[in-house]
């Protein structure tokens, strides 16, 4: 397995934070050695947002590579939850809505990685079935004082804020999952990088090889923080095209270069020039048919909503999304284009929740703000009825028509 110069160095820095070891990971990779690449996903949300989906697009560069990519869905360790980025206490989440958003990931998955070729591992599989006492030589690997050094921890405790004992075994458990998957190089966020790191630990203890760590930089959201679906500030890679179009349109201007480089597979060469333009240096003229005018953050981002959409949904639906969106905001029409979604009669707080990807305290914030309305008519009440189909706006661009199901 012959591996391209140019091809090894992006896959080891494009949206790359750290390698650890990264000598040794280059070296496994020029051998030609087919590796065993893991990524763990809890599914605590039903669907995956282009933040996480950067993880899933480097899988994509080993799978071309000749990889072998594995997944775990955290059947077990999503019900625990991870603390990586909680400034609380994370509570439990009950196991049936981890089972009821597994079912959309693969669909979402499989967008980007070809499925025919990934092993998918359930980590319940074997936590469920672990006798105790192989679970309490599994937790003498590592000493509280380990895991409350852990910066996250170690903030809430100074802050008097408490510390769950599960909290403290989750980085334990995701690295047993590397044992059982045989695992050579695992992935995530930068966030991820304790829990990866304990994985090295693990298996040093099971007497395999530790595996290489690659951590990824992590995106931030439409409200400027990391995207997270706690906090609704994610574009869905099942978003429909215009609604994935219309958000990538509110990212602020100065995250046009990072989203080209994370969420796209345009040149690295061509994003360090757009860089470059936007900071106001000079650039090749051809770069006018690349972005648009640099000088012009509009047209350049939604250069950079086209190319994210056709991503997703290839280009016919990203060109069709563009002109539905300019149609709704330069010629103030509502778009040709609005999806359809299909729920349940409800509360209007419910619902829009539900069927927007919202908090509920967003949707009070926003009734308050009339920025909702059902079949042109501002809300004025998040207990208001939805007992008929009708049509729900958000803001300013984002539009659902409801149809309700018994």
């Amino acid at each position: 397995m012959s591996v391209d110069k140019a091809k090894l160095e992006e896959l080891l820095t494009r949206g790359v934070e750290d390698v650890i070891v990264r000598a040794e990971l280059e070296k496994k990779l020029k051998s030609g050695k087919k590796l065993r690449i893991k990524l763990g996903i809890d599914p605590t949300n039903p669907q995956i947002h282009i933040g996480r989906a950067t993880a899933l697009w480097k899988l994509r560069a080993f799978q071309d590579l000749g990889h072998q990519i594995t997944l775990v869905i955290g059947t077990f360790t999503g019900v625990i939850g991870d603390a990586s980025d909680k400034d609380s206490e994370r509570p439990l989440v009950e196991r049936k809505t981890i089972e009821e958003n597994m079912q959309t990931y693969a669909k979402q998955i499989g967008k980007i990685l070809d499925m025919k070729k990934v092993e998918l591992y359930y980590n319940g599989d074997w936590f469920d079935k672990m006798p105790l006492q192989k679970f309490f030589a599994l937790t003498q690997i590592f000493t509280i004082q380990q895991m409350i050094e852990r910066e996250n921890f170690a903030k809430r405790i100074k802050a008097n804020k408490p510390v769950g004992i599960h909290e403290t075994l989750y980085p334990m458990l995701q690295g047993y999952d590397s044992v059982e998957m045989k695992t050579d190089v695992e992935i995530g966020g930068s966030d991820q990088l304790f829990n990866m790191l304990a994985g090295r630990e693990v298996q040093k203890a099971y007497k395999m090889d530790q595996q290489n760590v690659m951590t990824l930089h992590l995106l931030e959201g439409t409200d400027g923080r990391k995207m997270s679906s706690s906090w609704g500030n994610c574009i869905y890679i099942s978003d429909e095209p215009l609604e994935m179009y219309g958000k990538v349109m509110t990212v602020r201007d100065e995250l046009i270069p990072v989203y080209f480089k994370l969420c796209t597979d345009v040149p690295l060469e061509q994003v360090t020039a757009l860089e470059q333009a936007m900071s106001g240096a000079l650039v090749e003229d051809n770069m006018m048919t690349v972005f648009g005018d640099p000088a012009n953050p509009r047209d350049t981002k939604a250069s950079l909503a086209r190319t994210i959409v056709a991503r997703y949904h290839g280009d016919k639906a990203a060109l069709q999304a563009e002109e539905a969106w300019n149609a709704q905001f330069r010629e103030g029409n509502k778009p040709k284009i609005i999806p359809t979604k299909k729920t349940k009669p409800g509360t209007l707080l419910n619902v829009v929740s539900d069927l927007f990807g919202l908090s509920k305290s967003d949707v009070r914030r926003l009734v308050a703000q009339n920025g909702i309305r059902v079949d042109d008519v501002a809300v004025e009440n998040v207990d208001q009825k939805i007992s008929k189909d009708c049509l729900i706006q958000v803001g300013k661009r984002r539009f659902i028509q409801v149809k309700l199901t018994k």
